[in-house]
């Protein structure tokens, strides 16, 4: 059985001090309840990453670096190496997310380098994939899944790591823009994509990878979104940044995770 997964992307957002309140409400949020059934994380911006970490020690809670360079030191100014990461008391790092795709120029050979570099230091990869609206009003969204797949994650790794993975799956015409994916729509790319892993690197792997949604999802979607049997959670934007509505995701994962 798959635990549930949500992790808050708090992207550029909150400062040290804000930080530290957050974490401390998520903290004693999930603290206040039996939410066993639900690994949680939290990604802040690097500089609130130690503050984070020192917040929510003690509990059950992870932290993920928003991205990390395939670089493990070296010339390449104002990039984070893996070790870095690590040394701050990061368990996770959220790889290809669409703004670092769109904005950044990130490709799939990079992702791939990424993840091959922070498993191989200890950190669990949260990789992201997703389609914009135009492949997905051209009725190509699977193909371009499955062309990312196969370039971000098997292009990392030739047989499953030590650690595992994470997919997190992004409409990315639903990121931001207050549009989500209907609960099937989600669902079919979920399916497909661990139809993909089964292909790749067999039924156990398939079986064991966490696939998360991420889009727009909000306290009034979630239970609705996770109440597909592929979707494992959620990786949360906007609404990782209020407590209340983080906790009330949180809850809508603990209560479908007795399907997953």
């Amino acid at each position: 059985m798959r635990r549930a997964l949500v992790a808050g992307n708090w992207k550029m957002n909150k400062t040290i001090g804000e930080a530290r309140t957050l974490a401390l409400e998520v903290a004693e949020g999930v603290a206040g309840e039996d939410l066993s059934g639900v690994e949680v994380v939290l990604g802040p911006p690097y500089l609130a990453l130690s503050a984070v970490v020192e917040t929510v020690a003690g509990g059950a809670i992870g932290v993920a670096g928003q991205d990390c360079s395939h670089h493990p030191d070296g010339a390449y100014t104002g990039e984070v190496s893996v070790p870095m990461l690590t040394d701050a008391g990061a368990t996770h790092v959220i790889l290809g997310h669409s703004e670092r795709r769109e904005l950044m120029g990130e490709g799939d050979g990079l992702v791939a380098r990424k993840a091959q570099a922070a498993s191989a230091g200890g950190l669990t990869p949260i990789i992201c994939l997703g389609e914009p609206f135009t492949t997905r009003k051209a009725g190509t969204t699977l193909s371009r899944i499955a062309h990312q797949v196969e370039h971000s994650i098997q292009g990392a790794f030739a047989s499953p790591p030590p650690g595992g993975f994470i997919v997190a799956y992004e409409p990315v015409w639903a990121i931001g823009t207050g549009l989500t994916a209907t609960p099937e729509q989600a669902q079919e790319a979920h399916a497909f994509i661990r139809e993909r892993l089964e292909a790749i690197f067999g039924l156990e792997c398939a079986q064991e990878t966490r696939i998360l949604y991420g889009g727009s999802v909000k306290p009034d979607n979630a239970a609705d979104l996770f109440a597909g049997p592929d979707i494992d959670g959620g990786l949360i934007g906007g609404a990782s940044l209020k407590g209340a509505d983080f906790l009330e995701i949180i809850r809508a994962a603990r209560t479908d995770s007795a399907s997953i």
